[in-house]
């Protein structure tokens, strides 16, 4: 793969043009004073040795020297090839539960931006392990496939909202099949799924589907966030609260039993989120305790600059302009100036 690493120089290429435009203009402006100087076959006679083709040709070579110092500010560089390398790491799929409740106060600022949190600062803690991302309300989908670049994982975390999935509810059972579907083939690398949700499930089969993951060897941990008493589900851009169809304001509580459930059986910890760090100490610690196994992961080889043969070039055409004389080479003939 070919790039240019700093690819803001090649606008300086707008200029040859210009180059070219103004050289034009000096040619036309020399050859009307000479010809209201006088007969131009007089005028090549007083001058035989003069050359217009090599004058010509130095400033091509002059132009070509200036458009390759261009490419070499704009540092060209070849790579992007993949290559699969081995890493000793943990593969981490986080299901995140995006339903409006999430949307509630009960922890500052919100339940969804302080579980975006933490998800933030579990990734920062990684170092050879891969995570990937699920969300889900009424429906589970992938956010992000299972991957080692960490950057591109909190590109992905920042543009989570609720709008995300247009079907409401919390399908626990969904997103667990869907992390299970997630993973790499690896048979060595140590799994685990994190569900951070409210616990306000409204879909069957998801304690099904937690023993499932466990059967396969893949741990399930979940994180609950909200107030275990209920606190109503803020309108966006309003004062106001969302309400049923009977015009009661709807209050969503932390369903802590269910979530200490999965947990127990996933095999994992159950903790939960509040404004301090506890939570996040607990599922650092239980990532860090999984098993390290070798994990492949395709990456990109790193971009080889081309600067010297570049720089050879330049040297090269104006070595060669410089030895071009504006004179006319006797052996070669005449050549005629208009």
């Amino acid at each position: 793969m070919f790039r240019f690493e700093s690819p803001e120089y090649l606008y300086l290429l707008l200029l040859l043009p210009v180059f070219g435009a103004l050289f034009a203009y000096s040619n036309y402006r020399r050859k009307k004073k000479i010809a209201a100087f006088g007969d131009s076959e007089l005028v090549a006679q007083l001058m035989p040795n003069h050359s217009s083709f090599r004058v010509s040709l130095k400033y091509a070579l002059l132009l070509l020297a200036f458009m390759s110092g261009v490419f070499l500010l704009a540092r060209p560089q070849f790579g992007g090839k993949y290559e699969t390398v081995k890493r000793r790491g943990v593969e981490v799929m986080i299901a995140l539960d995006i339903s409006n409740s999430m949307m509630a106060q009960d922890v500052a600022p919100n339940r969804l931006e302080r579980a975006k949190l933490l998800v933030s600062r579990l990734i920062d803690k990684l170092n050879t392990d891969k995570v990937g991302l699920i969300v889900f309300a009424g429906d589970a989908f992938i956010q992000l496939p299972m991957t080692s670049d960490y950057v591109s994982a909190k590109m992905f975390l920042g543009d989570i909202t609720p709008a995300l999935i247009g079907r409401q509810g919390t399908n626990i059972a969904d997103a667990v099949k869907l992390s299970m579907r997630s993973f790499t083939g690896s048979q060595s690398a140590a799994k685990t799924i994190v569900i951070i949700t409210d616990g306000e499930n409204h879909e069957p089969g998801a304690l099904e589907a937690v023993q499932e993951a466990s059967a396969q060897g893949i741990q399930v941990n979940v994180l609950g966030i909200g107030s275990p008493d209920g606190t109503p589900i803020p309108v966006s851009g309003t004062d106001d609260y969302m309400k049923d169809r009977n015009g009661n304001v709807v209050v969503t509580k932390l369903n802590e039993d269910l979530c200490k459930q999965l947990a127990q059986a996933g095999g994992g910890i159950y903790s939960y989120i509040s404004n301090n760090n506890s939570a996040q100490k607990a599922i650092d610690g239980q990532i860090e305790k999984l098993s390290k196994d070798d994990v492949e992961s395709k990456v990109y080889t790193e971009y080889n600059e081309q600067f010297v043969p570049i720089a050879w070039a330049v040297l090269l055409i104006l070595a060669v302009e410089m030895f071009v004389m504006n004179k006319r080479n006797k052996r070669i003939g005449k050549i005629k100036l208009f």
